[in-house]
């Protein structure tokens, strides 16, 4: 059913293939003009009809969608332009329309996906390249940023170089020609850090920070020892539900520059803890609820066990951008809003 599918393309391709349901991917290979999606954007479509992710916003999805039937039929992949109309554009908020160039592939495991599915999952940046015109056409490359590399295409690094370095270098899709025929194009799409959200504290306000961040895409884990709050009932939308304390899972989720960590039990037996593991990790975001007041009773207890005023100066407090709302779901709502700005150097 469509609610099972999953947001990722790539996992929702692994997915299909597990139940025996072929698909084909999408990715956005060139633009013209505005685009609603950027480059290396990606959908996946599967032979019944299902889709994850996105090529256009919603302007050209039909098209692409039976693109992809085709070459699910005959098996050979495609590079398709369309334009995306001016009135189109202006009701998605864009100044005008443009042209935007699918390269649609018939998908089906093998080593470089694979590799690409391992690599995701122990959060190692990598970029995919995929051939999208002249001799290289559907051939693909994994490559990692010391130098290793799986694939076809990991045989041309000379070639994709200039490429593949500002791709690493920019953390943001790249494509274009890589030989002198002038035809021979390849994409790369980077996979760096995916975002993570650690919630310490399943209360209300929990339930609607995980519908945000699932909106944006970032993987929820939401953390409490107590079974009545940690219930499946109540998160049955988050990645990962822990009825743990803070101590005995944060280490294993090893928090990373991708990572931002909201706590919010309001209860310093939990909230204490967990505020010295992420001021001991690399999280790039640490949020705090709770008054002034409340948050100078663990400054003084995070002094005592040795952390200093620039540690503690990494903590958010109160949490959230001061929208001025009062309700649980405007403190969730201010709360994600900080942490997107802290992930684009905004707060």
């Amino acid at each position: 059913m469509a609610h099972n599918i999953p947001h990722d393309p790539i996992e929702a391709l692994f997915r299909w293939a597990e139940n025996g349901v072929r698909g084909a991917l999408a990715m956005v290979v060139k633009t013209y003009g505005s685009s609603p999606r950027p480059l290396g954007a990606l959908m996946a479509v599967s032979e019944t009809g299902q889709m994850a992710g996105s090529v256009s916003g919603g302007c050209v999805e039909s098209a692409v969608v039976q693109e992809a039937m085709n070459a699910l039929a005959d098996g050979r992949a495609r590079l398709k332009t369309y334009a995306i109309s001016d009135d189109w554009a202006i009701d998605a908020g864009l100044t005008c329309g443009g042209n935007v160039e699918i390269f649609i592939l018939p998908w089906e495991q093998n080593p470089v996906w694979r590799e690409l599915l391992s690599a995701r999952e122990n959060r190692e940046p990598v970029a995919l390249g995929v051939g999208y015109a002249g001799r290289w056409e559907g051939e693909l490359g994994l490559f990692y940023r010391d130098g290793r590399a799986v694939g076809p295409l990991a045989g041309h690094r000379h070639a994709l170089q200039d490429l593949l370095a500002a791709t690493f270098r920019e953390e943001t899709a790249r494509s274009g020609v890589v030989l002198p025929d002038g035809r021979t194009a390849v994409l790369f799409i980077p996979f760096f850090l995916p975002q993570r959200l650690i919630i310490v504290g399943a209360v209300h306000i929990a339930v609607s920070l995980v519908h945000f961040a699932n909106e944006l895409d970032y993987e929820t884990i939401v953390v409490d020892p107590r079974p009545v709050f940690a219930s499946s009932e109540r998160f049955p939308h988050a990645r990962q539900l822990l009825a743990a304390w803070p101590q005995e899972v944060i280490p294993e989720l090893r928090p990373d520059a991708g990572t931002s960590i909201a706590v919010i039990s309001h209860d310093d037996k939990i909230d204490i803890p967990a505020l010295e593991l992420a001021l001991n990790s690399d999280a790039r975001y640490i949020g705090a609820l709770g008054s002034r007041k409340t948050m100078a009773r663990r400054a003084a207890a995070l002094r005592q066990a040795g952390f200093s005023e620039a540690d503690l100066a990494r903590i958010h407090n109160p949490i959230g951008l001061d929208l001025g709302g009062r309700s649980p779901e405007e403190i969730a709502l201010a709360a994600m809003a900080e942490i997107v700005a802290a992930r684009y150097g905004r707060a």
